[in-house]
């Protein structure tokens, strides 16, 4: 194992675990929250693995996957507005 698969490891361990329990607890802002909270630490983990393969031609996952992270944060904002 090299340092950029122990760093992917760490992010998996220290980031994802927090944010998974965040998004299955509390009221829905917190569910949204550890919801862009995973999305963020994806990309990161993403963005180090490929860092350890050495592959650049694999950025490109975690590019759509920012993009997606993006638009579906609108979209659930939008449906946890308070309606009149």
């Amino acid at each position: 194992m090299n340092g950029w698969e122990i760093a992917t490891l760490v992010l998996m361990v220290g980031g994802l675990a927090p944010a998974l329990w965040l998004a299955c607890r509390g009221d829905a802002l917190a569910r949204l929250v550890g919801l862009e909270l995973a999305s963020s630490v994806g990309v990161l983990t993403s963005l180090v693995a490929i860092q350890a393969v050495g592959q650049s031609s694999y950025l490109i996952v975690p590019l759509v996957l920012v993009l997606l992270a993006f638009a579906g944060t609108l979209v659930f904002t939008r449906l946890l507005r308070a309606r009149p």
